[in-house]
């Protein structure tokens, strides 16, 4: 499986990747080729045979853990062959991922196949396989840049008090007159790495935010360092050639992922804790806190493997094999993902991240309205979708229920070859493949909504810190209930399409006959789509600052099917509206705000209007409808939510097909004659809708 890069910048890859995404679906399994080679993590059961670990009595800390390093490798590789033997497999050992996982290859069976087979093992907690992931690029919202220094007109309006113009800011002022963060505070960026020379990211011995950090990648072919993992962060490029595709050494990957260096790295640590108030470049949300690059993305994205290890590692978990991380993170920022549903291995690392009050914050993808990428949609991940200036969810963003607040992603609104009115300004380098020149960017992409919420969580655990110490630091449910509770409503009128149509509403992702994702642009956000409003910096800091998460209560609408049908019951809950600890809801009050003509009520109470947490619904034609759900606790508190709804025909909504339509070929051809074009060129045939 691939993960996705959110950045503007590669614009060839990002036009396929929905197709890319998609494709293996049309593919059979009968026929494996002899040469696959399957990639597995492989977690033991806790107290099984071999997979306890000591530490020697007596010993420093990082002698115990080499020590211990030492004898757990040798007792792997035994376990790893005893368990090959059990499933009449050859399996090779590969990098370590905690205390009680690690990488498992064998040849001749898919991943997925060697998944299965471990999994039934006694002795197995659970076997994944080691997917890839990519930093998140926006597809069909592409960033022109007529020179490698970018400075819109409108500087960094997504930081600045929101206005008519741009109602969406963060608002970071009010923030900033709190705390400027803590310079103690440390925040991971796990991502491509970075430019250590950039003049606004240098190293905290060179009067800088940035840690050392570490390489956590094992596969050289992606590091592009040649080496596995070592203790340098430092970004030597991620470009992808022709030439690496036909080496064998990116077999998961295509010509479509063929592109420059993107520096993402730099660009998303950037956002959090650029240098400010130096005279140069730009400003960030973090301001004075630390910032701990981490690489785990390279050529062609990041395996599983090496995004679970630093996800564990910077929250000062030991990993065996690499030296433990005397800056432990308080919040981690993943501005990547891919398609597919939250597996046990992401779960799991969430969890355990979690358990030590580390605030996890992940893109919610880019692939134009489709269901939330992995890691954002993993239960105590705060998920971030992407808006417009004005505050409508930007045509690249994915949504759903898993988001829990929304940021600006950058949007250009204007045509090419005339400067993007509205990115969002990062720090970057000019070169093409290896590092050249530093330089700044304008970037758009949910990888940029997701460090603007890093950031403000950095200063909200400052505030906390110093305004209540006495207080334990604030939990990763208090952060989510602080950003919900203080986040503004979305904008739900006055605005118009490119073409000049009034703005729709968003859906939950919707599918069609052959379960492909439907593309869904801009369109008004509800909190059952883009989660409990646009962030407000400035009130969730004084919020934090104060030692209280306001009220915390959050309105939520479930559906139990991805697709509604005409003429089936389709059933609503709110069952997961979230409220802060200690309280409860007392009602729960449903409505039909408009029925489309397709849904007259609701079946339960024969009316418009319904009770319980649990309602039905029967359309009885394809069409829209929109309901909402008002829940009300034991402190008088009261939380709405909308969510618009698209109900397809019943004769339509079975049979095959997978052909793509007229709008997809076009789409399809656009992306390759895009890729033998200039920036400017590629910019000027971007559909506006995306924009």
């Amino acid at each position: 499986m691939r993960k996705t890069l959110l950045t503007l910048t590669v614009l060839g890859a990002t036009l396929l990747a929905p197709l890319a995404v998609h494709m293996p679906m049309a593919q059979t399994a009968s026929v494996v080729p002899v040469t696959a080679t399957a990639r597995v993590i492989v977690k033991y059961k806790a107290g099984t045979a071999s997979t306890a670990t000591s530490r020697v009595q007596g010993l420093s800390v990082a002698t115990a853990n080499a020590a211990a390093d030492a004898a757990t490798a040798a007792q792997r590789a035994g376990r790893a062959q005893a368990l090959g033997q059990r499933v009449g497999l050859a399996l090779r050992v590969g990098a370590d991922v905690g205390e009680r996982s690690h990488v498992v290859r064998a040849s001749g069976i898919t991943s997925e196949q060697l998944a299965q087979r471990l999994a039934a093992d006694a002795d197995v907690e659970y076997a994944v396989p080691d997917g890839r992931r990519r930093a998140m690029v926006a597809p069909n919202d592409p960033f022109y840049a007529a020179s490698a220094s970018i400075a819109p007109a409108v500087g960094q309006w997504y930081l600045r008090a929101p206005t008519v113009t741009a109602p969406a800011s963060i608002n970071v002022e009010p923030a900033w007159a709190v705390t400027t963060g803590n310079p103690a505070l440390v925040v991971a960026v796990l991502d491509s790495g970075v430019r250590f020379d950039h003049p606004d990211l240098k190293k905290v011995a060179n009067g800088g935010n940035l840690l050392d950090g570490y390489d956590m990648i094992s596969d050289v072919a992606t590091a592009n360092d040649f080496n596995g993992r070592d203790a340098d962060a430092s970004d030597p490029g991620d470009f992808l050639s022709q030439a690496d595709i036909n080496s064998g050494n990116f077999p998961d990957c295509s010509s479509a992922d063929i592109g420059d260096s993107s520096w993402h790295g730099t660009a998303t640590a950037s956002v959090i804790g650029a240098l400010t108030d130096n005279g140069i470049g730009m400003a960030s949300v973090g301001r004075n806190v630390l910032v701990l690059p981490v690489r785990v993305l390279g050529k062609c994205g990041g395996l599983d493997s090496d995004i679970i290890a630093a996800m564990l590692w910077s929250a000062g978990i030991h990993v065996p094999g690499v030296p433990d991380n005397l800056n432990p993170a308080s919040i981690i920022n993943l501005s990547l993902g891919g398609p597919g549903a939250c597996n046990a291995l992401y779960r799991d690392a969430v969890a355990q991240v979690n358990a030590r009050n580390v605030v996890v914050v992940a893109s919610a993808g880019n692939s134009a309205g489709h269901a939330v990428a992995t890691p954002a949609n993993c239960p105590g991940v705060i998920a971030v979708s992407g808006l417009r200036h004005v505050g409508s969810k930007v045509g690249y963003s994915d949504i759903g229920p898993e988001i829990t607040i929304s940021a600006p992603g950058g949007n250009c609104v204007n045509d090419p070859p005339a400067a993007c009115l509205y990115p969002i300004l990062t720090a970057s380098n000019s070169g093409f493949t290896s590092p050249a020149g530093n330089t700044y960017a304008g970037e758009a992409g949910t990888s940029f909504s997701a460090p603007l919420v890093a950031g403000t969580v950095a200063l909200m655990i400052s505030a906390n810190d110093a305004a209540v110490p006495a207080r334990a630091a604030l939990t990763p449910l208090d952060v989510k209930l602080i950003l919900q509770g203080t986040a503004r409503p979305f904008p739900a009128s006055g605005l118009v399409d490119s073409s000049g149509s009034a703005v729709r509403e968003c859906t939950a992702p919707q599918y069609d006959s052959a379960g492909k994702a439907i593309d869904q642009d801009q369109c008004y956000c509800s909190t059952g789509t883009c989660g409990g409003g646009m962030l407000d910096a400035g009130r969730a800091v004084v919020n934090a600052a104060g030692g209280g998460v306001g009220n915390g209560l959050q309105a939520r609408i479930d559906v139990d099917s991805r697709t509604a049908i005409s003429g089936r019951t389709l059933a609503l809950s709110g069952g997961n509206s979230i409220v802060v600890e200690g309280a409860n809801i007392l009602t729960y009050q449903w409505a039909l705000e408009d029925g489309g003509g397709v849904v007259t009520q609701f079946d339960s109470s024969g009316t418009v209007v319904a009770s319980g947490a649990n309602v039905n619904v029967t359309p009885h034609a394809a069409g829209r409808f929109v309901v909402s759900l008002t829940v009300t606790d034991d402190s008088g508190f009261v939380s709405k939510s909308r969510l618009a709804i698209a109900a397809a025909d019943q004769a339509q909504s079975s049979g095959g097909g997978g052909a793509l339509g007229a709008g997809w070929l076009a789409l399809l051809l656009t992306a390759v004659l895009a890729l033998r074009a200039s920036p400017a060129e590629r910019a000027a045939r971007t559909p506006a809708s995306k924009r």
